[in-house]
């Protein structure tokens, strides 16, 4: 089956389209992209015990997290536009069979230069998780889109939220390098399965390689409502990063006392995100994203003095990180339904151009959380979080207001 989808400029054709989406491949390409991200997360709760296997300062061990943070960067940049320039399923199945294979040299790494090499390539072709969103979002009909992104974000949300736990739980088990041998086994069965039912899809942009890329970055410039997306979602990112950066420090401190496998198990109270993304997915799909983003943005910012009040209160920590990570899944589900409404034959730059932003806000609240964590304790962190919470919601209106005076499209 052929699709044909307008541009102001052009018509593309999409090929393979299927008349449905179905339950069992939407949840495949939900579980497929959550066990991609995952490998991104495994080595947080053990750089200690890497540290002591490898004989690993603690500076060179932290490496092994910059690593995946920067072949992330890369593969969002470098990879996921290519989903708009070749055919889509081989393409992700490539890149899902990469990050088994980089899995395993991670696994068998006896050094920390194989170590870093695996976990960079690792992150580098995880951004397989980054084509398959738009991909359903492609074979999704408009009137359950909004569904659709939520369900394959819960697994992505999940991946990125469980693997703590489980590499925490199984290091304790049976070391470190045991989590890096089942997620490599299981994600090339998905790679298998992914070939299997995927259909194929094939969007002809008629543009070559670099100029694929470059269009990647013209995306900002004439998609104003990306920009504005953009901007949100960098900051929400940035606050995301800046809470889960720093909850590691409170947790192990003297307040709280934890163990590696404690403070993994502690992501668990992240699930409550997981299970809650889709339903903000399908009140876009009713017209209300809007009312979506701003709720979510507002709560972003009402959480923390909750997150403040749990530095000697796990009640008011729980109930602050929940509130915190619901809102957050919420405005990510809205910002992508937006972008992707833009420009259907697009969908690949806008996600690679969209979660860059994001990527780079996180990266940059990392960066801030540690300061803000050696200058003001949790109190200093929690100031930080709840100031970058609240410029999201001041961006998200100002937006509004913007939009309401141009006549900019309400997606």
């Amino acid at each position: 089956m052929t699709q044909t989808l307008k541009h102001p400029h052009r018509t593309t054709p999409i090929t393979g389209v299927p008349p449905r989406l179905h339950r069992g491949l939407l949840l495949l390409m939900s579980a497929a992209t959550g066990l991609s991200v995952a490998g991104n997360y495994f080595a947080q709760p053990l750089l200690e015990v890497i540290g002591r296997d490898l004989g690993l300062s603690t500076t060179m061990a932290a490496l092994v997290v910059t690593a995946a943070q920067g072949g992330y960067a890369l593969g969002l940049i470098l990879l996921v536009p290519l989903g708009d320039l070749v055919e889509r399923r081989r393409l992700a199945v490539l890149l899902f069979a990469g990050t088994a294979v980089f899995q395993l040299v991670s696994a068998l790494a006896p050094s920390a230069p194989v170590l870093l090499a695996g976990t960079a390539a690792t992150a580098l072709t995880s951004v397989a998780a980054q084509v398959v969103v738009p991909y359903a979002a492609t074979l999704a009909a408009p009137a359950e889109r909004g569904r659709v992104v939520g369900t394959v974000m819960t697994g992505l949300l999940l991946g990125a939220l469980l693997a703590r736990t489980a590499s925490g739980t199984l290091s304790e088990l049976a070391g470190w390098r045991t989590i890096y041998w089942l997620n490599a086994v299981l994600v090339a069965v998905v790679a298998v399965l992914l070939w299997r039912f995927l259909p194929r899809l094939h969007t002809r942009v008629g543009l070559s390689y670099p100029a694929l890329l470059w269009s990647t970055l013209g995306m900002f410039r004439h998609e104003p409502l990306l920009r504005w997306r953009a901007g949100i979602g960098a900051l929400s990112f940035a606050a995301f990063s800046v809470l889960w950066t720093s909850i590691t420090f409170l947790l192990t401190g003297p307040s709280y006392g934890w163990r590696e496998a404690a403070v993994g198990m502690f992501s668990l109270v992240g699930v409550v995100t997981a299970l809650t993304t889709p339903i903000a997915g399908r009140f876009a799909d009713r017209g209300w994203v809007q009312r979506v983003s701003g709720i979510g943005t507002a709560v972003l910012a009402l959480s923390w003095p909750a997150i403040h009040a749990g530095a000697f209160a796990p009640g008011w920590l729980v109930a602050g990180v929940v509130l915190f990570n619901v809102a957050q899944g919420a405005v990510l589900n809205a910002g992508q339904n937006v972008i992707y409404a833009l420009s259907p034959e697009n969908r690949n730059r806008l996600n690679s151009a969209f979660m860059t932003a994001c990527f780079l806000g996180g990266a940059a609240g990392s960066l801030l959380a540690s300061v803000a964590w050696s200058g003001g304790g949790w109190s200093g962190v929690s100031l930080l979080g709840g100031a970058l919470s609240a410029t999201t919601f001041a961006l998200w209106a100002l937006e509004r207001v913007r939009a309401k005076r141009s006549a900019l499209p309400v997606s």
